[in-house]
């Protein structure tokens, strides 16, 4: 196995283990919503505090339900990470492209400057 294999191995298990330990060891329980995000947590601290605190404005769109929110979050992450991907892409092949060329013209070069060479 080769040592790259062992590295994206022992991450795909260190990602894993970070999703799974979380709802295994109970960090949840006793929770209305156990995994809420910071936006919600903050929201309930501020109410807390502040009971009569009002906000400086509303969002534009509000979700139905907190499943539909979870749905267009994930479709904002997927998608970034789309144009993220399609970027390092095209610049990896752009950088390979480069690297061709200029080998292709080295070796070009070097046989018109050894007239034996382009003999043969």
């Amino acid at each position: 196995m080769s040592r790259n294999a062992k590295i994206n191995g022992l991450l795909l298990l260190l990602v894993a283990a970070l999703a799974v330990l979380p709802i295994a060891l109970g960090m949840g329980e006793g929770k209305e919503e156990p995994f809420t995000g910071a936006d919600a947590q903050a929201e309930t601290a501020i109410s807390e505090l502040k009971p009569d605190y009002e906000p400086w404005f509303s969002p534009l769109y509000e979700p139905p339900s907190g499943e539909v929110e979870s749905a267009l979050f994930a479709l904002q992450a997927a998608l970034g990470a789309g144009v993220l991907a399609y970027y390092f892409g095209v610049r990896k092949g752009r950088r390979q492209a480069a690297a061709a060329a200029s080998a292709a013209a080295a070796s070009t070069a070097g046989a018109a400057s050894d007239p034996a060479a382009a003999e043969s």
